[in-house]
C-alpha cells in the first residue's frame, strides 16, 4: 500500500497488454465479420477488481478500511485508466455500442463502503462512452449494489445464481434487464438435461412478467457444458416463455 503514492497512470495505447489486445482484435476483425459477427463491446475489469489484482483481495479489502486515503488515490488512477482504455477500444472499433464491466469485488462490500468506494468509480466508467448497452457482471453477492445500478446507468446485469430472478427484479426495481440465472457449474456443466429443465422452471415460474430478461447462466457459461444440456436449456426456455 505504501507504493500507491508512486504509481502513475498507464497509457493503454502503449503500456502493458492493452496494445496487444487491440492488435489481436484488429488481426481477427475480418474473420469475425466474415462469420456474421462484429466487435460490439468495450470491455474491462472494474476499478475494485483491478485494485484487488494489484494488492491482493485480502490486502485490498483490509486497506479499504484501515488506510482509506491511499485506496481512494489508487481507485482514481485505475478509474482514469479504465476510462482511457474503454474510449480507446471504441475509437479503434466503431462497431462498439456497449460497455461490459466485470467487478466481483463489489459484492464484498456493505452499502456504506459501496457508496464510498465503488459507486463514484463505477459511475465514471459506465459514463465513459455514449453507448446503448451498459452491462455489469458481478456474480459475488449482488444485494447491496442492485438498487443502485440504474442510477449508475447500468441497464443489463449478470449476477450470482444464488439470487433468484424474482429477488433481483425486486431489488433493481425492474429498471435493469437481467441476464441469468441457471447455476453454471452444478447444473449447466455437471447436471442432467432434466435438472437443467427443472432449473429453468424454477427460475422463470415465479415471475409474473418475463420482459427485460435474457435467460442464461448466473455468472457465465461454464467450460465443457454438454451439448445435450445446452439443448435442454434452449428447449425449456422456449417452452416456458410461450406460456
Amino acid at each position: 500500500i505504501e507504493a500507491v503514492a508512486e504509481i502513475s497512470k498507464p497509457d493503454p495505447r502503449c503500456d502493458g497488454l492493452p496494445p496487444f489486445v487491440l492488435k489481436r482484435l484488429t488481426h481477427l476483425q475480418s474473420r469475425i465479420e466474415a462469420e456474421g459477427h462484429a466487435i460490439r463491446f468495450a470491455v474491462s475489469r472494474g476499478p475494485l477488481n483491478v485494485a484487488s489484482f494489484l494488492l491482493g483481495n485480502t490486502e485490498f479489502l483490509t486497506a479499504l478500511r484501515m488506510t482509506p486515503e491511499p485506496i481512494h488515490h489508487l481507485l482514481e488512477i485505475i478509474t482514469d485508466f479504465t476510462v482511457d482504455w474503454l474510449q480507446l477500444q471504441a475509437k479503434t472499433f466503431p462497431t462498439i455500442d456497449g460497455v461490459l464491466i466485470l467487478d466481483d469485488i463489489v459484492g464484498f462490500l456493505g452499502e456504506e463502503d459501496f457508496l464510498r468506494f465503488a459507486e463514484p468509480h463505477l459511475r465514471a466508467v459506465f459514463q465513459a462512452l455514449d453507448v446503448t448497452v451498459r452491462f455489469f457482471h458481478n456474480d459475488a453477492p449482488g444485494r447491496i449494489c442492485a438498487p443502485h445500478l440504474a442510477g449508475l446507468g447500468v441497464n443489463l446485469f449478470n449476477f450470482s445464481h444464488e439470487h433468484s430472478l424474482a429477488e433481483m427484479r425486486e431489488w433493481t426495481g425492474g429498471e435493469v434487464t437481467l441476464l441469468g440465472n441457471i447455476p453454471p457449474r452444478d447444473v449447466m456443466a455437471d447436471g442432467t438435461p432434466e435438472e437443467v429443465r427443472r432449473a429453468v422452471r424454477h427460475a422463470i415460474d415465479p415471475l409474473d412478467d418475463t420482459r427485460r430478461l435474457i435467460l442464461s447462466c448466473g455468472g457465465g457459461m461454464p467450460p465443457g457444458a454438454p451439448t445435450e444440456n445446452i439443448e435442454a436449456f434452449l428447449d425449456a426456455c422456449g417452452h416456458r416463455l410461450k406460456r
